[in-house]
């Protein structure tokens, strides 16, 4: 791991005013770096699929952008999280998002091409910004005092909702930017997204110094040194209990990705199907996306104040009826979609904050972001998976059948959250 120097470790371990001033400091870049992230994540959520289905010429294939960028998103989380153990935040961070709008750039040069190859290939690698965008949700927990873990996990992600719900409503205005380039004008979102990604980058590569990560484990490791010497050598285990955290955690944010993945990939096909227009399939994406995020202040405070586990409980239930409500929305009702959509937000947001503030706390500082890269590559294959599966089910099925499955699936995280809590008191 990269080293901080010793001097600039004591003057913040001495200092517990200047390390919570540093906090601050580091919870503001990543928002400011987040802002832009969400508007580039926003692109293939909303019209990736539709660019799918016009160069493929099959809604049964229109997942597969979900799914290549998810899974491209896998492979990315698994070398943020390495780069960001080895050499910090800001080098993960900064390299993931700029990866992320290189792939953007691909995507645009593959419509404009025709070339279903490249615009694979360019997918993949847009999968990067993706991952990037919700392990900065990370960067805010290294200094955060314990009890205030998920509120920072919330104040990182709630920023993202300006840009994530602006990135799905400038659908229109970019496609007609586009259009005027003399490209296809589904390419539009993905300019913005190449621009986005590239500036979340910068910001993060300029601004997050000294880096959270590399500072917090310095200064866990002077703590230990003056505190037990003679122990250091077993302070380094995870305490007990800490695998069975890391189980529950990822259970939860596998379960609720894959349902919200499933059923907001196909929405935007399902209303173009039935005559709703890109405005119409932006404002749900946009009401989808802020719901996904802009709640994050109060959940925040709600896994911290209420527990872990009465979230991740009240996320299954609220994905649950967001399937039910999308399965019997009439095909024309605008409402009942953003109603929907909202709560298949709702439940995502309440299980991924709930999720990481688990895995937080069972994680030491030591292997933290290696762990966490690894957990979020979980997250990533099963969205991948429920994007991949989420048109096939549509084009065997209906809408209707894939949203009640999505609902349904999330319910399993309950038995495991029951089960994490019968089972703790004989560890």
């Amino acid at each position: 791991m990269q080293q901080i120097p010793e001097k600039l470790v004591q003057s913040y371990s001495f200092s517990p005013e200047r390390r919570h001033a540093l906090y601050r400091r580091t919870l503001a870049v990543v928002i400011i770096s987040q802002i832009f992230g969400g508007a580039g994540l926003a692109a293939g959520v909303t019209v990736g699929a539709l660019l799918a289905q016009q160069m493929l010429g099959t809604a049964g294939l229109a997942g597969i952008p979900a799914a290549l960028f998810t899974l491209g998103s896998a492979g990315a989380a698994f070398l943020v999280g390495r780069i960001s153990q080895r050499r910090g935040r800001r080098a993960g961070l900064a390299s993931g998002f700029i990866a992320g709008g290189i792939g953007a750039a691909g995507v645009v040069l593959a419509a404009v091409t025709d070339s279903v190859v490249l615009l694979f290939i360019a997918l993949l690698v847009y999968g990067a910004g993706t991952a990037t965008n919700l392990q900065a949700r990370y960067a805010g927990t290294d200094l955060a005092p314990p009890r205030r873990r998920a509120t920072a996990v919330s104040l990182a992600m709630v920023s993202t909702t300006l840009g994530a719900v602006a990135g799905p409503n400038l659908v229109t205005p970019m496609g007609a930017f586009a259009t005027a380039l003399g490209i296809p004008a589904l390419t539009g979102p993905f300019l913005l997204a190449s621009v986005a990604y590239a500036f979340a980058g910068l910001v993060l590569y300029f601004w997050l110094r000294p880096d959270p990560l590399l500072l917090a484990t310095a200064i866990s490791a002077q703590d230990r040194a003056e505190t037990a010497p003679a122990t250091d050598s077993q302070s380094t285990p995870e305490p007990p209990g800490n695998n069975r955290g890391v189980a529950v955690g990822t259970t939860v944010m596998v379960l609720t990705q894959i349902a919200m993945v499933a059923i907001m990939t196909m929405t935007p096909v399902h209303m173009q199907s039935h005559g709703h227009g890109l405005t119409e399939v932006g404002v749900v994406i946009g009401i989808h996306i802020g719901f996904m995020y802009l709640p994050s202040l109060i959940t925040g405070v709600l896994v911290d104040r209420l527990g872990r586990v009465p979230m991740a409980v009240a996320a299954g239930v609220t994905l649950l009826a967001a399937g039910i409500v999308a399965a019997t929305a009439p095909a024309q009702s605008m409402g009942q979609l953003m109603i929907a959509l909202a709560l298949l937000g709702l439940g995502w947001n309440f299980g991924l904050i709930s999720g990481t503030a688990l895995i937080v706390d069972a994680t030491p500082l030591e292997t933290r972001a290696k762990i966490q890269g690894s957990i979020d590559v979980l997250i990533a294959l099963a969205g991948a998976t429920g994007g991949a599966l989420s048109g096939v089910v549509v084009a065997g099925t209906s809408y209707a059948v894939l949203s009640l499955a999505g609902g349904v699936l999330s319910l399993l995280l309950i038995p495991v959250v029951v089960w994490s809590q019968r089972t703790t008191p004989h560890n």
